[in-house]
């Protein structure tokens, strides 16, 4: 396997000793699905079964390497709790360095709602001193989405609203039901989004649109977020499968060429141009040294579809 430590400066016009975080392949001692308390699809329809309020599923056949983390939740509208928090925090830790994981898609069991963001009641009812310990976590898990190494979608059905859209925006690729109500809500309050909403907004959509859209605290449907870039798809009905639909375009490709893709589009975001070129460049490079390269070139002369193992 290809060695993946990059050195570049993040930020100014040298290339210089700032290391930038690693692409993951390798499996780690991290927490498992199971010892977290997660079950299957199987698992969750057991009438004995407790309801838990995230569920990861691994689907299998045409859709093997699909994770689906589904948040379940539905007598707050997903509003994100402590127990959420952890368990949705276990979870992203044991997905970023599986192997067998290729594409992650996050959708909601609860109907009307993808997430409503930090459960406020459940804030006023900690400590003085625990509230603000608590924010910071859901800032802390919002940035875990971000940082997996593999393609996120998010599927929107309903309200995502403050922190549920900053989940949203940490994920790369967003499908919304038309009648979606999503928006960052938080100056309704008084406050400012905390999590995120203030630099990943306008980097999706533009400066202007995301100041106009924060200081009103207004709302858009999935059709209207469609239109202006927030989310990349709208449909009226199956959210879900649409997402599906893009996790199978992207099974086929070899992994470690879309994660190092990823890893070369956020963080040359962060970065001028000519470092975001020198950066794609050295990805380049690391894709090149694969075993996949070669299966890739070899299947394309033999005429038949390669198999890619992430190496």
């Amino acid at each position: 396997m290809a060695s993946v430590t990059l050195r570049f400066a993040l930020r100014g016009v040298n290339v210089t000793k700032t290391s930038i975080p690693r692409l993951q392949f390798a499996a780690r001692s991290v927490p498992s699905v199971a010892s977290v308390g997660l079950y299957s699809i199987a698992a969750a329809a057991s009438p004995k079964t407790p309801r838990e309020p995230v569920v990861v599923d691994r689907l299998s056949g045409k859709h093997d390497g699909v994770v689906v983390i589904r948040m379940n939740r539905p007598e707050s509208k997903n509003a994100i709790s402590r127990q959420m928090l952890e368990m949705f925090k276990c979870t992203l830790a044991s997905l970023k360095y599986d192997k067998q994981a290729r594409v992650v898609i996050i959708k909601s069991d609860a109907k009307g709602a993808f997430c409503t963001g930090a459960d406020l009641k459940e804030i006023r009812s900690l400590p003085e001193e625990e509230a603000p310990k608590f924010v910071e976590e859901i800032r802390e898990l919002i940035e875990d989405v971000a940082a997996l190494p593999m393609p996120v979608i998010a599927v929107i059905e309903g309200f995502a609203l403050g922190g549920g859209l900053e989940i949203a925006l940490a994920c790369d690729i967003r499908v919304a039901s038309t009648e979606s109500k999503i928006g960052l809500v938080e100056t309704k309050l008084a406050v400012i989004p905390g999590a995120g909403g203030t630099q990943r907004l306008p980097r999706v959509i533009g400066t202007s649109l995301a100041k106009e859209l924060i200081f009103s605290g207004r709302m858009l449907s999935g059709y209207e977020a469609a239109k202006i870039g927030l989310v990349s798809y709208a449909v009226e009905e199956h959210a879900f499968e649409r997402a599906l639909q893009i996790a199978e375009e992207i099974l086929p490709r070899g992994p470690f060429a879309v994660k190092a893709a990823k890893s070369a589009i956020d963080h040359g975001m962060e970065i001028d141009l000519t470092n975001g070129l020198l950066l794609e460049k050295e990805y380049y490079s690391l894709t090149m040294q694969t075993k996949d390269r070669l299966e890739g070139l070899k299947a394309f002369l033999e005429k038949r579809p390669p198999a890619f193992k992430g190496e």
